[in-house]
């Protein structure tokens, strides 16, 4: 039985059940594939208390790349830069995506495809559809499971994935599979559980179909003047993306804009001489680091959506090419 907190302004969970039922019948999803999804499916408590206590919205940043760019991280992303070489360049010349960045993400997601799914994805989509904080969104990312099944992209017992519902090496949301999981090798299946092309050919297509540009990095670390007239002069973002963490940025100003202003590199040298567009990203506040980012940037926060987690996979690509 749920408990009160989790049941908390959502109504009898097999009631709405029911309705999902109905509905993926209704959207043509075999009634016999709903059935045998949908059979004993109850809510998970643990997974509402994950999705309450997620790291990116609670760590600072350092803590946080503490964490992750570790040596052991790093120097495995470098072996399996060196391992799949060929590979990685086949995929970056037909996505444009620079393989560094594609194996960072991979480690970033499963540790390069050693950590293995446990969670069965249609109760955990099922329970985070059912609460309220983004029932919505994990309402269609059931419906699109639900989908997967129905096609026979794969079968029941084998659907496992993160608390969250997220699938395989690149840990595609179902939605995110069927619209950007690729078949690199021609064999006629998106395997992005066990097949290393195309794990590689879904993260880039995922990135390049975000705007990702091949002849740009994501931008650095720099350091800010400490006058409150620089303060004033940072360009504010108006409008809304989706994406809080893009939201939360500045708006973007050329390189020689923020130069003028008194921005330099972490190391006090000029800025680079190209003029890109660049917008400011403070993770911690104006007390912390503080980060130039480019467009490719927004890219990454398209795969996840906070700072923490975009930062992070944009200094492991960094680091994993000796940057």
């Amino acid at each position: 039985m749920a408990s009160p907190a989790l049941a908390q302004n959502a109504p009898p969970f097999h009631e709405w059940l029911a309705g999902v039922r109905e509905e993926a019948v209704g959207k043509g999803i075999s009634p016999a594939v709903v059935d045998a999804a949908l059979a004993g499916v109850e809510p998970v408590k643990r997974i509402v208390e994950r999705d309450r206590s997620q790291a990116e919205f609670k760590l600072t940043y350092q803590i946080y790349a503490d964490r992750l760019l570790t040596p052991a991280n790093i120097g495995a992303g470098r072996r399996m830069m060196a391992e799949n070489a060929a590979l990685l360049d086949a995929v970056s010349s037909k996505y444009q995506v620079q393989p560094r960045f594609i194996v960072a993400i991979w480690g970033m997601e499963t540790r390069y495809g050693a950590v293995k799914p446990t969670m069965p994805v249609i109760p955990a989509l099922a329970t985070l559809a059912w609460d309220r904080r983004r029932s919505n969104f994990f309402r269609n990312e059931l419906f699109q499971a639900l989908w997967m099944l129905d096609k026979k992209y794969i079968d029941l017992d084998s659907m496992l994935g993160s608390w969250a519902g997220a699938m395989g090496q690149p840990q595609f949301m179902p939605s995110s599979y069927m619209a950007y999981a690729r078949d690199f090798d021609g064999d006629g299946r998106r395997d992005i559980w066990k097949n290393r092309g195309d794990v590689f050919a879904s993260i880039a297509n995922y990135l390049r179909s975000h705007g990702w540009h091949m002849d740009q990095t994501w931008g650095r670390e720099v350091r800010l003047p400490a006058d409150k007239a620089f303060r004033h002069a940072i360009p504010q973002r108006s409008g809304r993306s989706g994406c809080r963490a893009i939201d939360g940025m500045s708006d973007s100003l050329r390189l020689s804009e923020w130069q003028a202003l008194g921005v330099r590199r972490a190391d006090g040298s000029d800025l680079p001489t190209r003029d890109l567009p660049a917008s400011l990203v403070e993770p911690d506040g104006p007390e912390g680091a503080a980060f130039l980012v480019y467009r490719n940037y927004h890219s990454v926060l398209r795969y996840n959506c906070a700072h923490l987690y975009g930062l992070a996979v944009s200094a492991l690509a960094d680091r994993i090419a000796g940057r």
